[in-house]
């Protein structure tokens, strides 16, 4: 019989997390008064996860439901939101990342749209193809009218999404993409231009490595008529190259998905081809698949003294066999809206292990982010956690069976395996702000920065490394601090010494390529994709953009999305846009629109 209360084990919560918490994750009664505690809403967690052991004739309920609490408790890992948020309640959808498919009828885009309220409803993002509507103008011959088009019906689930808050916490996010070859393209290519349009949507275009050759000779292709399948004109595939990198220059949209690669990587091409994802874009997913994600904070996986420490491999190994135990029982305990939705996901038991708190991992090392050597490190990391997830993935498999489509997948004639993919790189904006780390894999955004720690009240804080160096290394002051306001790099402050300014690399002090190759280096060994944002500094170029995605494709990326400092201010895009609460930036994060220092939601 599980204990009611939860171990005792403290938890080290800065107010921030407290705040986060009391405002979207903690259960509230009917007048919306916070019911439970931080402590509490970790043991609800861990019991329901850890009780899906009994289907199986395991016993070790409440050994395992210790274990995931103590996992979160110390911040050394945290599932995706819904899961935290609804695990142990009556909802009980535990999943951030669902794709819909978008049929060529009224019925079947409609049915998309109902299935997109009750997800968002229960805090997860939702991505769609549209690949496979008629083109605007098309005939339609049930009505003898005339086709509104894929951007047309994109504005439809936009709508919807901004009737739908999530749970009462989360902010709708959708990712919406398109072929390369459909002949609405320029039209969504162009689709948020105008301010405010679809600002609830993450826009992509699908292109394969056809293409990006094309582009590379000044090349032609065929537009495709998805229900004639008939030519309907050409495009020349440099120049719609050259506008998607321009709209990128100006607005951070769109982003683009290497569809071919990501399909190489699909472990059921026999139970359907990978078109979409969620709104991140590091899940691709077949139709009416989900997933749920769950991330290793890698500074609780390194010893040794500031810009000394070292990996800790048997932390790491530990942490990723229980968090794939984790969530592999999260598959069983999620409650799905649709039993289609529910039949792919348990046929497939995907699940996405990722990591958290890299930069911050890497200045405890004393690696600066854009070294050769963090790039090295990067890979070799990633390598790890991917060959011990599989380990674990066939263990598990080894006692309750591999997942059903398995006779079917690229691993029939392997080892059974229990999941058929088992890492993802999320952004981990709102979980990293609990556990009080960078977040994902991307550099430090700024080493000051301020906190709105409750309503009406902010906290200034500096990077915490940087303060115990400074104090180490005898520079701290009044001064340095009042200095540091208002910049988002310290590489040009004088009195600083030079290998602390070299250590503490922001994103606005890292090269477009040395990202690109950042997001290379992680999706080297990640089943799934990378959430990773491009930074580029306000005087970049549209040539600057073209050079980062036509390196993102060569390089093996699944995508690639842009941010050029200060355009399009407060939309929803994979980075950017600045918040009212206190000058940070906002994020598309696990489905939500916040802030990635407050956590604000833009509302």
């Amino acid at each position: 019989m599980l204990l009611d209360r939860p171990p005792k084990t403290k938890l080290a919560l800065t107010d921030n997390a407290k705040r986060v918490l009391q405002k979207r994750y903690l259960r509230k009664d009917v007048r919306g008064r916070v019911v439970e505690t931080p402590a509490q809403m970790l043991w609800r967690v861990a019991r329901k996860i850890a009780s899906v052991n009994a289907r199986y004739g395991d016993r070790s309920t409440e050994r395992e439901a210790r274990e995931f609490y103590g996992i979160m408790a110390r911040l050394e890992f945290l599932p995706n939101s819904p899961t935290l948020m609804n695990a142990g309640t009556p909802l009980q959808q535990l999943s951030a990342c669902f794709v819909l498919p978008v049929e060529d009828s009224l019925d079947g885009i409609y049915d998309a749209l109902k299935l997109q309220a009750l997800i968002q409803q229960t805090g997860g993002g939702t991505g769609f193809s549209f690949s496979h509507l008629r083109p605007e103008g098309d005939v339609v011959r049930e009505t003898g009218g005339v086709a509104s088009g894929p951007v047309s019906f994109a504005r439809v689930f936009d709508c919807s999404t901004d009737a739908i808050k999530q749970g009462g916490r989360r902010r709708g996010a959708n990712m919406g993409i398109l072929r390369y070859d459909h002949p609405d393209i320029v039209k969504f290519v162009d689709a948020k231009l105008a301010e405010g349009a679809l600002k609830n949507f993450n826009v992509s275009v699908s292109v394969t490595d056809d293409f990006m050759r094309r582009a590379e000779h000044g090349q032609s292709f065929k537009l495709i008529n998805p229900r004639t399948r008939k030519s309907e004109g050409v495009l020349n595939a440099e120049r719609l190259l050259d506008r998607i990198c321009e709209n990128a220059w100006k607005s951070a949209e769109p982003g683009m998905v290497f569809v071919d690669r990501i399909e190489r990587d699909n472990p059921t091409p026999k139970i359907g081809r990978l078109e979409a994802t969620n709104p991140c874009a590091e899940q691709p997913l077949l139709p009416y698949e989900a997933c749920n994600l769950g991330s290793i904070n890698l500074t609780k996986c390194v010893r040794g003294s500031l810009g000394r420490a070292r990996i800790d491999w048997k932390k790491l190994a530990y942490l990723v066999d229980t968090g794939v135990r984790f969530l592999d029982n999260v598959v069983d305990a999620s409650v799905f809206p649709d039993r289609r939705i529910t039949a792919v996901v348990r046929g497939n038991r995907k699940i996405g292990l990722g990591v958290m708190g890299f930069a911050d991992a890497l200045v405890l090392m004393g690696m600066p982010y854009d070294s050769k050597e963090a790039l090295e490190t990067a890979e070799r990391i990633m390598k790890f956690v991917d060959e011990h997830a599989k380990e674990t993935s066939i263990r598990i498999a080894e006692a309750r069976g591999p997942f059903p489509n398995f006779s079917r997948s690229i691993y029939a004639k392997g080892d059974p395996i229990r999941n058929a993919t088992r890492t993802t790189i999320a952004p981990t904006g709102t979980i990293s702000m609990l556990a009080d780390c960078s977040s994902g894999i991307e550099p430090l955004y700024s080493v000051y920065y301020t906190k709105n720690v409750l309503e009406g009240e902010h906290l200034s804080e500096i990077n915490p490394y940087l303060v115990l160096l400074a104090k180490k290394r005898g520079f701290y002051s009044v001064k340095f601090v009042g200095s540091l306001r208002g910049r988002h790099t310290i590489r040009d402050m004088k009195g600083v010494p030079e290998d602390v300014r070299r250590l503490f690399v922001t994103a606005h002090d890292v090269t477009p390529e040395r990202h690109v190759r950042m997001q290379a280096a992680f999706q080297k060994h990640t089943d799934n994709a990378v959430s990773k944002t491009i930074n580029l500094p306000a005087d970049s170029s549209a040539r600057d953009v073209k050079n980062a995605y036509v390196l993102a494709w060569r390089l093996g990326c699944k995508g690639i999305t842009v941010y050029r400092e200060g355009t399009r201010l407060g939309q929803v895009i994979t980075a950017g846009g600045v918040c009212e609460e206190c000058g940070g930036t906002y994020a598309t994060i696990e489905g939500a629109f916040v802030c990635k220092t407050c956590g604000d939601s833009g509302e």
